[in-house]
This record gives C-alpha cells, structure tokens and sequence, in this order.
C-alpha cells in the first residue's frame, strides 16, 4: 500500500516517493532554548516521531536519517539570559537538559542527527558568502546582511501568501537598511556583550532562517525527503529556508514534502507563550503520565487544531487504562500469532497521512477484543495489538508499572496494609469494615480487583 503525506508545497496528499529509497532524509525544525516549552510546542515531537516510526517500518531494508536541530543562538536567548540575569551558556544547557527529559517522557525517539546551531556557524557564513556574491544578498553601512527577497523565483509558493501578506509577516524583522520591506536577516551585528562570530562582514551571528538551512544542507544534502514542524513555521521561516537554499543551489528543489502539524488551541484561542494562555509540559507531568499527554495528542488528526484541555487527558488516561488491562492479559500468555489482517489495517491508517485517530480505533478495538476473550495458555492472544501500540509510541511499560504509577513506596506499603485488613475483615464476615476499606481505597484513587489468586490493586485514572 502506497505511504501518503499532506503536502504543504502542493496542497494536497500526495504518495510519498524518496529521492533515493535507500536513503530517506527528514529534517524538523527544533526548540529555541530559552524557556521550557510547553504542550504545543510537544506537538510536533509527538507527530514527528511518529512519522520516524513510520518510515522505518515502511522502508525497513533502507537507512532513514532524522534530522532535528536545536537553535542555541538567538535574539530571544539573549534577551532571556539578561532578563535573568545568567550566562547564556547556563541557560541554554539547563533548557536542552530539560527538553531532552521532556522528549523522553513523552516516549519519543531520540532523532539520529541532533545539530546545534552554534557548530555550524561556518558553514552559514559560507552560505551567506555565496548568496551576496550571486546577488541574492547584500551588506548594510550597519554591517547587516540582507536576503534580498525580489531575487529569488517563486518566493511565496509555500506559503501561497500574496505580496501585502508577505510585507506585513516580515515586520518582525524591523530594519531601515532594507531594499524591499520584505526582506530578512542572514546575519547581523553582534555586541562585544552578545554571541558573536568574526566574518568578512564583521563580528556577528546568524538569523534564524540561515541556520536551518545550513545544517540540513550539512546532514542531508541540497536536495532531501521530507521538511517538517509547526503550521506557524509556514511563513516567514520555512518560506525563506526555501529562497535562500534554492537560490544558493539554483535548479534544485530544497526538500520535495512539506509536513505541518496543526495549532494547539486553548480554550479556542492559539496556545502562545506571548498570550500567555499555555500549559507548560513540566506543569502538566505533576498530574498525568508522559504517555497521556502523547496519547491525548494523538487523538486528533495532526493537520488539525486540538483545543487542548485537562478533561481531554483523563480521557486519554481511561484509554490507555484499557490498553494496559489487555496488555495484562498478553503478559500471562506464554506464546502468541500476531495478525497481519489487523496490522494491515492498523498501517492502512497511518500510511494515510497519519491517520492516527483511525489507528487508535483499531487499537480500541483489538483492545476490547483481547480483554473480553477467554484466556488460554497457547497461540491464542493476537500479539498484532501490541506491535501496533509500539506503532505509536504507547506501552512503553509492563502492565506492573503502569498500575504503579505516581504512587510512592509508603503509599504503596499503607495500600497492601490495608487490603491485609480488609482480607481479615472478610475472613471474620465484617464485610461492613471490608466494604469501608475498599471505599476508603478507593477515594484514594485505588481500585481493587479480587479473584482466584486473592486481591490485586491499581491506581484508577
């Protein structure tokens, strides 16, 4: 079955075809290390990394490199760093540390290129070298460097933005220097307080356009597979990635497919740090397991807004509670058959466009089907559910852990006391003292299951 991407360069979802099926190359655009990020900016990580997933299963006998750089130089940086009063060097090892927490609670694969911007400085300044020398750049009195966006051919078909729209997204970058309005930064003066490198143009640092283009170029080569992140990306950035990368290798495309997830909403208004209406990852992990968060951000389709809310975890949280009680069941069976039927339409789902709704319903299912079967000792238990959970980063642990989640070894020790003397009050038919225990357990958010084997427990989400 053909794999199918949205593309935002042609606008629709077109079959996936690599420029070399050996080789399949992702780049995604990283975090800016200046604060923690919050739920949003989670988004893409989770979506990405499923698309990783994806592609190494599709193209199993080939070599799939993904690309996600971290941006450590940057206006905001410096601006965070004096705000505190710190070294930028502190701040952005204390943020990296903390995203990279982050990425791994959320369960997602560890990218194969990790780049910072800082150890490519060289070959941005070589790239901006070549632009001013074709034309497609120039030097300020101020020492600035400047793409000129009316040299590059095609400029806007990404973002499909006509020329008043552009003008107007070009703003964030305010210079009296420019040619045209919409022109950006390549690179700029640096203070001897601020970052700074030594060029031909004087002591400075990159914009951010230049660096992603750089260190794709470094990792992937000019031409590559698949550029991704947020929809907010669009313009102006992924839109002067392309004119300045085009224009450096001219006749070339910079990267074939263009995959945008959708706005994290809040309260039906866009999640930003600047409206300050935004839940940070950090926050959200002293309620809910990492996988919640992943699962909850699953649930909708990556091209589309979630209205992200608290209500929509908890029911993330009764869904996998429903996985792991069949993954309960799988972990007693000795020997399983997984099913291709099931996995072809699990894959079916998500090699259309990562439909990952569609999948999660496949998953509901198998779930439902393995908890309400009789349980037998041989090939009986269609492991498929559990390759397919895999599939998207879920199950990550035994059914043991998940049970145990949150709760501390006292907690865990007061709730075998108490189901110890709720087993003595049944022995002496209290069942009124076994009924009180069992209620006080479960308002402590402890569910209780008996059976043959005695009493187990698990925390209720």
């Amino acid at each position: 079955m053909p794999l199918k991407l949205h593309n935002t360069l042609t606008n629709r979802k077109d079959e996936f075809n690599p420029v070399d099926e050996k080789h399949i190359r992702m780049y995604v655009c990283g975090p800016t290390v200046y604060d923690e990020i919050h739920i949003g900016n989670a988004r893409p990580l989770v979506v990405f990394d499923v698309l990783y997933r994806v592609l190494n299963e599709y193209y199993s006998d080939s070599k799939v490199t993904y690309v996600r750089n971290i941006t450590d130089v940057d206006d905001k940086i410096i601006e965070r760093a004096e705000e505190l009063g710190r070294p930028i060097q502190d701040l952005t090892n204390e943020t990296i540390d903390s995203f990279h927490y982050i990425t791994d609670v959320l369960n997602c694969l560890k990218p194969d290129v990790e780049p910072k911007a800082t150890d490519h400085i060289e070959e941005m300044i070589n790239i901006i070298a070549a632009l001013i020398k074709e034309g497609h750049a120039y030097v300020t009195k101020q020492g600035e460097v400047l793409f000129s966006v009316q040299s590059a051919k095609g400029y806007g078909k990404l973002s499909g933005r006509n020329r008043e729209e552009m003008i107007a997204g070009a703003r964030v970058e305010i210079s009296a220097n420019k040619r045209d309005p919409a022109d950006f930064i390549l690179w700029k003066p640096s203070s001897i307080e601020q970052p700074g490198w030594e060029s031909e143009w004087g002591r400075g640092r990159p914009g951010w356009h230049i660096e992603c283009s750089a260190m794709s170029e470094h990792y992937l080569g000019s031409n590559f597979d698949i550029h991704g992140g947020g929809i907010d990306l669009v313009f102006p950035h992924h839109e002067n990635e392309i004119a300045q990368s085009e224009c450096f290798h001219p006749g070339k495309a910079f990267a074939n497919t263009w995959v945008h997830n959708g706005y994290l909403m809040s309260e039906g208004v866009k999640m930003s740090k600047s409206l300050g209406n935004f839940y940070t990852v950090t926050d959200l992990l002293k309620d809910f397991p990492g996988e919640a968060l992943r699962l909850a951000l699953l649930a909708t389709h990556y091209r589309q807004p979630i209205d992200f809310t608290k209500t929509g975890v908890q029911e993330a949280l009764a869904r996998l509670d429903k996985y792991y009680l069949a993954l309960k069941k799988l972990e007693l069976v000795d020997q399983c058959d997984t099913s291709e039927d099931v996995i072809n339409e699990f894959n079916e789902c998500l090699y259309d466009d990562l439909n990952t709704p569609a999948a999660l319903s496949v998953l509901d299912k198998q779930a439902s089907q393995i908890i309400q079967s009789e349980l037998l000792k041989q090939n009986t238990m269609d492991f498929s559910f559990l390759k397919n959970a895999k599939q998207l980063g879920l199950l990550r642990n035994t059914y043991d852990e998940w049970r145990k989640h949150g709760v501390s070894i006292s907690e865990e020790e007061l709730i075998e006391e108490l189901i110890k003397n709720r087993n003595i009050a049944r022995e002496e038919k209290n069942f009124d003292e076994a009924d009180r225990i069992r209620e006080e357990l479960s308002e402590k958010g402890i569910f209780l299951e008996d059976n043959n084997e005695g009493t187990s427990w698990r925390r209720r989400y």
